[in-house]
Parts: C-alpha cells; sequence; structure tokens
C-alpha cells in the first residue's frame, strides 16, 4: 500500500535529498511536495476528488505562510484536525518547539545534515506514521 505525504518545502536541496533518502528507505510513498504555506493550503483544500495525505511534512521557515500558519489552519479545519502533522525543520528554537506543539504538531523533527541520517529519518517517519501508528478516522 503506498501512502501519501504532502511535504511542504521551499528549499530544492532538502526536496532532492528527501526525495532520495525515502527511496533509499524503501518506502512506499507518493511524496507531493509544494514549495509554500499557500500552496500546502491549496493542496488540502480538497473536494474529494483528491485524497488527503496520510501525513504532512512541514518546515516551518516558508515562502508566504510560515509553517506554523499553516499547522494553525490545518487544526482548525473539522476534516483536517486529526491528520498527523510532523514538523521536519532546521530551526531548533525553544520558541519554535514550544509554539508548534501548542498548535497541535505531533511530532517535531530536526532535518539531519547528511544522507545517512535522513535515510534513518525517512525510515522512522515510514515506520511509526504510515505503518505502525493508528491513524484516527476523519471527521465527516
Amino acid at each position: 500500500m503506498t501512502n501519501r505525504i504532502l511535504y511542504v518545502e521551499d528549499n530544492p536541496d532538502d526536496v532532492l535529498l528527501t526525495e532520495l533518502a525515502f527511496r533509499k528507505a524503501g518506502a512506499e510513498v507518493e511524496l507531493t511536495v509544494v514549495p509554500d504555506g499557500d500552496k500546502a493550503i491549496a493542496a488540502l483544500q480538497t473536494n474529494g476528488s483528491t485524497p488527503l495525505p496520510d501525513c504532512v511534512l512541514l518546515d516551518i521557515k516558508l515562502p508566504s505562510l510560515s509553517g506554523l500558519e499553516v499547522l494553525a489552519w490545518i487544526r482548525n479545519q473539522p476534516k483536517l484536525k486529526r491528520l498527523p502533522v510532523v514538523m521536519l525543520t532546521s530551526s531548533l528554537l525553544p520558541d519554535d518547539v514550544n509554539k508548534a506543539y501548542d498548535l497541535g504538531a505531533n511530532s517535531f523533527l530536526a532535518k539531519p545534515s547528511d544522507l545517512s541520517s535522513l535515510i534513518t529519518l525517512a525510515k522512522t517517519i515510514d515506520h511509526y506514521w504510515l505503518q505502525t501508528n493508528i491513524r484516527a478516522a476523519r471527521p465527516a
């Protein structure tokens, strides 16, 4: 079964490395990448014709809306409030970490600086969030 991840990331190099890491991790994922907060919201506003992702990987520092603003929007949408959102960012500021959890992030992960660590992280995300974790039913 292929799981769907919405990856919100504006750095093309990070996108390429993350795509490579999920492939090398052997994860069966369909990674949809959007480069900013506005496009993330647009991707999540579905009328039922496009399936929602199984998980969102969300950077904090983004053009247009920040990752924290996108997270707040997601948690205010009745059909999305249970969607797993994993912050994947290079920002390790305590204020960012606390705000993300206060807004309802499910996890806060630091972007690794090397491919080997990123592959390990991709395996962990796949195993926990897409394989092991029991997903809540989506509200109607």
